[in-house]
Parts: structure tokens; C-alpha cells; sequence
């Protein structure tokens, strides 16, 4: 019987649509990722050319003027990508991977990205993510919706329990067929993925593939209890419909409109306000009063004196340090607030597996908004790294021939977050284990 299941299955125009549809939109995916991880590693390459050219045209325009030198130089940061993150963008293609930053203040320069097209952003990232979360559970739900009300519409259903076969073991059987049906060709593209975005056998991908098969096991599973209700194949059909509008497109608008409107970050605006007012602020007040700020924030240059008269380095960059200071408050208080809106969407997202799986896959890939903070804060190490390096030099007024810049190279962001994936796991699986006894409460009742 199993083998005449298959063909009756294999025999449906909707399977051999259902193929084609996820073949050609897994290739665009995998496509689309791959342009993604080329565009960004081509930006990578560029940067390291670009800023060895930068140092040595500024120098030889400014050799003799260290600090005018350094007012013009920018030095880059690189957050790599990993391969994974062509199969969930996530934020990646809206958040600057690379940041060049001068000496000057940085809260000016950390949020600086590139230019995007924004009828790209509107519409999105066609990519392996997108295409298990949203195009997965319309197949699942295609293969599935009249899988008992189309035999008992057909009038089979009477010839299958006179045959003494177990209702319940018959229709387990044929959703088994789609279930690995639908294994087959994840695996497939899944294969594709790793293959052409030359993806690592590491635990990120391991870690995609087991929540993408968590995911594909919680749609059979609200299928079967839409199906074991024993409605018509159209009204299976909405219900299903209507589920995956709500869980998928609804639910993620409303939580996404809610967090905004919770956390609203007034403080990027006023910080940006703040750092531009103190800083120019300071051309007008007394130089002493700045200076004094400046030695108590790094009292190791208390011994440079300010010259009486005339422009100074040491009171100019004092000067920019103190854009940077005066704004802190703003700075931390938007930090926290996008934090918060990080977390919170994630205690949410345990009670719905799609943006479960959505916020799962981009930490996994390291493409999601808490990783961009965390590349922002480290940008702002490496941004006072090089204040520390270059502030003795400035102050001093050394020669610009002297300093060795072949040694200032673009560095790159070491990114050590290790993923819990039985954490990120744990909420589907529940939901899922919970889904499958109530099936199995409601075929009690209905077979």
C-alpha cells in the first residue's frame, strides 16, 4: 500500500509544482545570498586598498602637521561575514560592516552606512531564511490541506476502513510521504547553500539546519490537527491560510510596531543634537574649562600645557573628546533602549515559532541588531585605541615621517558570541510536542 501511495502522491500536479517553485526560488536565494557575501568581501577588499592609499597620500600632503594630518585620516574597522550570513541577511544589508572613523568625535561617525537603494530595503532579501520561513509552510500547507477531506469527499475514505486498515496509521502514513518529500528538497537546497556559499561543516550550520527542521515539523504538526478535525478541503484550506497569515505576516507586524512604540529612542536624535552642539559650544567657552574636562578623562596628559595664544592641538582635540563625553548620557540611554527591544522580542518570540526561528537564524548567522551593537561598542574601543596611540604624537607635534604607517591596517572585529541552540530550540519544540497531543487528543474524538 506504501508504494502505491507514493505514486498516487508523485502523480499530483501540485507536488510537481511545489518542487519547481522551491527549486527555482531556493536557486534565487542561494543567488541572492551569495551576491550579498561577494558585495561585502569585494567592500573588505576595497577598504584595505583604499585606506593604505588614503594614509599615504594624507602623509605626504601633511608631513609636516601631524595634527592636521590626523584630522583628515580615517582608519577602518571590518566586522567580518561569515559564509552563513548569506543564507540569513537579517540586518547585515542595512548595517555598515565596515567603519571608517578619524580621531575626531565618534558619535558623529559610528552610524554612518551605506548607500542603499531603498525600494531594495522595502521589498527585501530573497533568502534561504525567507524562503524556510515564509515559502516552506505554503507548500507544507499545499501538500496537506485535503489529505483526509479529499478521500472522504472522493468517497475512498469508506473503501480504506472496510479494508480493515487503521484510519489513524493510514493518514500518518500518507502525511509521512510529504514529510519526506519535503525533507528531500530542503536538503537539496540546503546542500546547494553550503556548496556554493562555501558554508563550513561548523556548528553554525548545523545549528540553521536543526532549527529550519524544527521549524518544517511544527507546520506538519499544525496540519494534522486542522486535518484531523474533518472539515471540507475548503475550509482546511483557510484555516491553514489564515494561520499562516497571522503567525507569519500579522503577528511580526504588531510585535514590531509594539516594541518601537514601547521603547521609542528619542536619544538617537538628541544625542546626535548634543554631540554637534557641545562640541561647537566649545569655540566659544573658555579653553580652561575644557581643558580641565579633558585632563580629568585622561589625566595621563596632564603634563601637555596649553599654549596662551594661538590655535592649539591639544585644545582642539580636547575639544572633539568632549562631543563624545557630553553626549554619553544620550548614548547609553539609546543602547539600553535597544537592548531592551532586542530582549523583549525574543521573550515574545518563544510563544511564536516563526519569528522564533526568524531572531534564531540571524543570531546564528550573526546578522541581527544585537550584533551590530556589539560591533558598534567595539568600534568604540578600537576608535579610543587609536586616540591613545595617536595623542602622544599630536601633543608632542613629532614629524609625520617618522611615524611608521605601514603598521595601520583596517582591523577587524572578533566576534566570539557562542550560540545556545538547545535555548533557541527548547520554545519550538515545546510548542511542537504540545501541538502533536493535542492531534492526538482530537483523533481519539474523531476516528
Amino acid at each position: 500500500m506504501y508504494k502505491l501511495l507514493v505514486k498516487q502522491f508523485f502523480r499530483s500536479k501540485t507536488v510537481l509544482l511545489a518542487f519547481s517553485i522551491l527549486l527555482v526560488l531556493g536557486a534565487l536565494s542561494i543567488t541572492t545570498g551569495k551576491q550579498f557575501l561577494t558585495q561585502k568581501q569585494v567592500a573588505v577588499e576595497q577598504t584595505i586598498e583604499q585606506q593604505k592609499k588614503h594614509i599615504e597620500t594624507q602623509v605626504e600632503l601633511h608631513k609636516t602637521d601631524i595634527g592636521l594630518l590626523l584630522y583628515y585620516l580615517k582608519f577602518s574597522f571590518v566586522k567580518p561575514l561569515e559564509p552563513i550570513a548569506g543564507i540569513a541577511i537579517g540586518q547585515s544589508d542595512v548595517n555598515s560592516h565596515i567603519q571608517n572613523v578619524k580621531i575626531l568625535n565618534l558619535e558623529g561617525q559610528k552610524y554612518d552606512t551605506d548607500l542603499v537603494n531603498p525600494m531594495r530595503l522595502q521589498v527585501g532579501n530573497l533568502d534561504f531564511s525567507f524562503l524556510i520561513i515564509f515559502l516552506f509552510p505554503l507548500v507544507i500547507i499545499a501538500l496537506n490541506f485535503n489529505l483526509l477531506s479529499d478521500e472522504e469527499e472522493k468517497g475512498t475514505w469508506k473503501m480504506v476502513i472496510l479494508q480493515g486498515s487503521s484510519p489513524i496509521k493510514y493518514l500518518l502514513t500518507k502525511l509521512s510521504i510529504r514529510f519526506a518529500f519535503v525533507l528531500v528538497v530542503f536538503f537539496i537546497l540546503l546542500t546547494s547553500a553550503k556548496i556554493f556559499l562555501s558554508i563550513p561543516l561548523n556548528a553554525n550550520f548545523w545549528h540553521i539546519t536543526i532549527i529550519s527542521l524544527l521549524y518544517v515539523v511544527f507546520w506538519f504538526a499544525v496540519s494534522l490537527i486542522v486535518i484531523l478535525k474533518r472539515r471540507s478541503s475548503n475550509a482546511n484550506a483557510i484555516i491553514l491560510l489564515t494561520s499562516w497569515l497571522v503567525l507569519v505576516v500579522f503577528l511580526p507586524v504588531l510585535v514590531n510596531n509594539y516594541i518601537t512604540n514601547k521603547y521609542s529612542v528619542e536619544e538617537a536624535f538628541t544625542m546626535t543634537i548634543k554631540q554637534r552642539d557641545e562640541y561647537h559650544k566649545k569655540w566659544d567657552t573658555d579653553k580652561k574649562a575644557t581643558m580641565d574636562k579633558f585632563y580629568k578623562h585622561y589625566p595621563q596628559f596632564k603634563h601637555y600645557k596649553l599654549q596662551e595664544k594661538g590655535f592649539s592641538w591639544l585644545w582642539y582635540y580636547a575639544m572633539q573628546q568632549m562631543g563624545d563625553d557630553e553626549s554619553r548620557i544620550e548614548r547609553d540611554l539609546m543602547n539600553e533602549k535597544i537592548r531592551k527591544r532586542e530582549q523583549l522580542g525574543k521573550t515574545i518570540a518563544k510563544f511564536f515559532p516563526p519569528l522564533q526561528v526568524q531572531l534564531s537564524m540571524n543570531s546564528i548567522a550573526k546578522t541581527s541588531l544585537c550584533d551590530h551593537m556589539n560591533f558598534l561598542n567595539a568600534t568604540s574601543d578600537f576608535h579610543e585605541k587609536l586616540r591613545l596611540d595617536f595623542y602622544p604624537k599630536i601633543f608632542d607635534n613629532v614629524n609625520a615621517e617618522t611615524v611608521n604607517w605601514k603598521k595601520y591596517k583596517p582591523e577587524y572585529y572578533n566576534n566570539l558570541r557562542v550560540t545556545n541552540i538547545f535555548k533557541k530550540s527548547l520554545p519550538i519544540i515545546i510548542i511542537t510536542l504540545m501541538l502533536f497531543g493535542l492531534s492526538f487528543i482530537i483523533a481519539k474524538k474523531n476516528f
